[in-house]
């Protein structure tokens, strides 16, 4: 497997976070550390085009005129964030071929107290422009698609005596050892959501974990949550802070050994509880194994285990689930209530590097699924089960709006993924940039509700031979012909490009054998190993079961 290479650019010595994380990195990932001190040249010149990069800078080498600023001299506001401007372009023109950059704003140097009680003050204080030198850096990289801006006030914070004078008059060092750490969990979490490994569903206990006390003992009047009592109280904070990241796209679950019809009684019916069933997608209440409810609980909802972060109060509960199913993340537990919310806040598996409006309804989405299922049961067959869904699909070009969404399905996409290729927005806009390429994107919605953008197929044509790129659908929309339907428009839209023949190379992972499966019994044909034709002029026909919509 070829190696990856993450590039780490900046105006001091560096090497301290490349030794820590080459010690906690990916295996595949050579750390490369470019000449300090040489950051514009490299970023206006350097040829090479790695994996990804790090751009690490003190304000006061990067912005002549904030330097100017720390020596008192009069603040010319404007003339500094044109400066920035500047240097964001740079950034802006040097990572435009990469899958990601890694820009680290900027950061008083310690211990500077500027003007005193004045610094934050408007055209005089230095940490007030400072703040407006990152918001501007923030903004001008924001529309790339492709770079980050990461926060180095939280590393500083993290380690409070982070001044390191004589490191940094040895050896160029401004920092110390526990910001360097810092620095380099954060940026080996932030690359795990550029390739789209964040963790995405969050299975809890109940007892002691959503509340205080067991339920089948004190029944819900005993439980501790809420309240004048500074134990219930801080149950209730952590649902709250529970609650507000299922908003931002994390599916919430509860495996709890426990009697079903007293626990969820006591979440429909407690005063204080803020998570109700509706804010859970699954949930396995028994006395079954934990491991074993955790793997069923998964299978319906579609997802993979290392999609899961399991959070009980047991600590013989956790050691047997991190026991028996490796890829779930067990994070240690405290026993203190009072720890809870500052231990979920510290969990870095949920870091995105987007969030879509699939993301936020997603819990909402599986409610309609269940109903689905449940339509399901009372159908005479699974044909006339289709056509009552009454599925539609609404077929988009890329767009501004959609890209977001796009790159996230092409990088977590597993399962029904004919390539498994990882694109950036950027390598996206490219790729259908060039000439007899196309790219759409299919959302699905049925009388049950909207699923939202779950498919992609690209083409590619040369001459009259075209090639099926990317099929990706979500697995939660698999099995109702919608995996017909999408080699239906990926043969339509290559007949249009003139295109007779389509082939399909199926690539084979650990995890998208599915895909195979689909392709096997359609109408196209396998003429050799892993690969797949068929005549676009004869094309497929539309699946009956499925109505299709296109936008421009």
């Amino acid at each position: 497997m070829e190696r990856k290479v993450l590039k780490l650019i900046s105006d001091f010595n560096i090497d301290p976070l490349a030794g820590h994380m080459s010690g906690t990195a990916d295996s595949n990932i050579s750390i490369e550390v470019a000449p300090f001190g040489q950051v514009r040249q490299l970023l206006a010149i350097d040829g090479s085009k790695p994996w990804g990069s790090v751009i690490w800078t003190l304000p006061e080498t990067t912005i002549p005129s904030f330097n100017k600023a720390l020596s008192f001299a009069e603040i010319i506001v404007e003339q500094c964030l044109d400066e920035v401007d500047i240097f964001a372009q740079t950034i802006l023109n040097y990572s435009a071929d990469q899958p990601f950059t890694f820009v680290v704003n900027w950061a008083l140097p310690p211990g500077y107290r500027g003007y005193g009680p004045l610094d934050w003050c408007p055209g005089l204080g230095i940490a007030n422009l400072l703040a407006k030198m990152n918001l501007r850096l923030s903004e001008q990289l924001s529309e790339s698609g492709n770079t980050y801006v990461l926060d180095v006030n939280r590393w500083l914070l993290a380690a409070p005596r982070n001044a390191a004078p004589k490191m940094w008059y040895a050896a160029k060092v401004p920092y110390s050892s526990q910001v360097f750490g810092s620095a380099a969990s954060d940026l080996i979490s932030a690359m795990r959501a550029a390739c789209g490994e964040s963790r995405r569903l969050l299975v809890l206990d109940l007892d002691n974990t959503l509340w205080g006390g067991v339920v089948g003992e004190t029944g819900l009047e005993g439980i501790r949550l809420g309240g004048h009592d500074h134990v219930g109280e801080a149950f209730r904070d952590f649902q709250s802070e529970l609650k507000a990241l299922s908003t931002r796209g994390i599916q919430l679950a509860v495996v709890s050994k426990n009697d079903e019809q007293v626990a969820l009684e006591t979440i429909d019916k407690h005063p204080e509880m803020l998570l109700r069933r509706d804010n859970f997608a699954g949930w396995r209440v028994n006395w079954n194994d934990k491991a074993e409810n955790i793997v069923s609980l998964v299978e319906e909802l579609n997802l993979g285990l290392s999609s899961v972060v399991f959070i009980d109060d047991n600590p013989a509960e956790r050691d047997r689930v991190r026991g028996a199913l490796p890829d779930v993340l067990v994070p240690e537990w405290p026993s203190d209530p009072a720890l809870y919310v500052s231990s979920l806040r510290a969990l870095d598996c949920f870091d995105a590097v987007a969030i879509s409006k699939e993301d936020r309804d997603r819990t909402t989405m599986h409610k309609s699924e269940q109903a689905r299922k449940a339509s399901k049961a009372i159908v005479t067959s699974i044909n006339d089960w289709l056509l009552d869904l009454k599925t539609k699909l609404c077929v988009n070009r890329i767009t501004k709006l959609n890209i977001t969404r796009v790159t996230q399905l092409i990088n977590k996409t597993n399962q029904l993924n004919l390539s498994t290729r990882r694109l950036s927005e950027m390598e996206v806009l490219d790729w259908i940039a060039m000439e007899n390429r196309s790219m759409l994107a299919i959302s699905v919605s049925d009388r049950f509700g909207e699923m939202g953008l779950v498919g992609i197929i690209s083409v590619e044509a040369k001459g009259s031979k075209g090639q099926l790129v990317d099929f990706i659908l979500s697995c939660r929309v698999m099995g109702r012909k919608i995996e017909e339907a999408l080699i239906h428009l990926a043969m339509n839209e290559l007949k249009r490009m003139n295109a007779v023949s389509i082939g399909a190379r199926y690539i084979p992972t650990a995890r998208n054998c599915p895909t195979l499966d689909v392709f096997r019994v359609s109408i196209l044909k396998e003429t050799s190993e892993n690969y797949f034709e068929g005549d676009c002029m004869k094309g497929v026909p539309k699946p009956e079961a499925v109505a299709i919509e296109f936008f421009d």
